[in-house]
């Protein structure tokens, strides 16, 4: 029987996971949904899916859905499911609410009914209950609540997929793997001469876009470091899953591969150049990416090959930091120490030192401000419009040509991108 999945990202991203998705799965039939994808998969394709997206924050199964004016269609909607399906009185589990535009007062009271409806059935059906876990649950549930629907999912990832289980040096609210993910999948680049060239990021900072391009180019999956909730559920405990998960793992290790392209990274800290050395050493990339410190409005275009493109990517300090309560927080060391003319000159920075590599730079930069290209006195040709966590911001793409404000015909980050929708 096919399992709906939901793929959850940030908002604005999606055009890009489904593209992830349909390559993934080739016989998928992909929908884009606001936040996510959704598809019919199998126990499988759960697995190929924790294992090998970078975009998605999470891989949901639906298990239950239907109309609610109060808590008791909730719990009604709870007890439709077989749960011994899933779990045994001996395994735990967790509820997370999420709504919009729902009519209920406590998203807590909801949880705390699906969580109910769950227990009140296995203690019928075994005599025993399972027990509540709030860090690692075994089976963490997910209700979205709409204005007039519900949503029951089962979470397969269980911790995010941003963690890839690499990091553990970093700085100031650093960049999700997942959208570091996305910036590179919104430029067109995958790792190799015709598809972006080279990479450098001058604003490295823990090095999370520069460890994810070169996973990229390395051909790593991103989850061949961690566990998955799926590890620990009924669908994907019997002596076949448990094989075919191990054949896939194995098959993911041997398609890794020595990097095609060159990757810098730099930071004018030598402290968080330091901290992205560690990091891409846990990740298995450090001999794929070249680090040095260094100011960004300094620093000297690395040497290419001239007929090998560039790319810079840069998410550089914007003043706006986000604490783990989603608050804005006071701007960060980093960000009061970043000169008011630091766009404009790393703008007029680029254009003396990358215009005049044969094959051309091309540069994208993360911004919450739209006014960026005034900023930096630069025209950009693109502007994708992405969320970083709770704010808004575009990535803009700059052409930096010898000679040309346009790059080759043939470039696939030219090509026509669908119109995300808006988060």
């Amino acid at each position: 029987m096919p399992l709906p999945l939901f793929l959850r990202c940030a908002a604005g991203v999606e055009p890009f996971l489904a593209d992830e998705a349909r390559r993934a799965l080739p016989d998928a039939v992909v929908g884009i949904e606001r936040g996510g994808v959704m598809l019919d998969g199998t126990a499988r394709d759960v697995m190929v899916l924790n294992l090998q997206s970078r975009i998605a924050q999470r891989v949901l199964v639906q298990v239950a859905e239907g109309p609610y004016r109060d808590e008791r269609d909730l719990y009604a909607l709870a007890r439709g499911v077989d749960w011994g399906d899933w779990i045994t009185p001996a395994h735990t589990l967790r509820v997370d609410t999420t709504a919009h535009r729902s009519p209920l007062r406590s998203l807590n009271f909801a949880a705390l009914i699906v969580k109910d409806a769950v227990c009140d059935q296995l203690r019928e059906a075994t005599g025993e209950r399972p027990s509540v876990e709030l860090r690692h649950p075994d089976l963490p549930l997910v209700l979205h609540l709409g204005e007039t629907h519900a949503a029951l999912y089962v979470d397969t990832s269980g911790e995010p997929l941003f963690k890839r289980g690499w990091r553990e040096d970093k700085g100031d609210a650093p960049l999700k793997e997942t959208l570091a993910a996305a910036m590179l999948a919104a430029a067109g680049w995958r790792g190799t001469p015709e598809a972006g060239g080279a990479l450098h990021d001058p604003c490295c900072g823990s090095g999370t876009i520069a460890i994810e391009a070169a996973q990229i180019a390395c051909g790593i999956a991103p989850g061949l470091q961690r566990r998955f909730a799926f590890e620990r559920l009924l669908p994907f405990a019997t002596p076949e899953q448990r094989a075919e998960w191990q054949r896939l793992k194995s098959h993911a290790r041997s398609r890794i591969h020595a990097s095609a392209v060159p990757i810098f990274a730099s930071d004018v800290s030598f402290r968080m150049v330091d901290f992205a050395r560690r990091n891409a050493e846990r990740a298995g990339v450090l001999d794929a990416i070249t680090f040095h410190g260094g100011d960004a409005l300094e620093r000297p275009a690395p040497s290419l090959d001239p007929a090998l493109p560039g790319t810079l990517m840069v998410n550089p300090p914007y003043g706006e930091r986000i604490d783990v309560a989603g608050k804005a927080a006071r701007p960060s060391a980093e960000d009061r120490a970043t000169p008011g003319d630091f766009f404009e000159r790393l703008a007029a920075h680029w254009k003396r030192a990358y215009t005049a590599h044969p094959a051309g730079w091309t540069a994208y930069v993360l911004s919450p401000d739209p006014r960026l290209p005034g900023a930096m006195r630069l025209k950009e040709s693109r502007r994708t419009p992405m969320w970083n966590g709770p704010i808004e911001c575009r990535l803009f793409r700059f052409d930096l040509v010898a000679g040309s404000a346009r790059r080759s015909a043939a470039d696939p980050s030219d090509e026509p991108l669908p119109a995300p929708r808006a988060g």
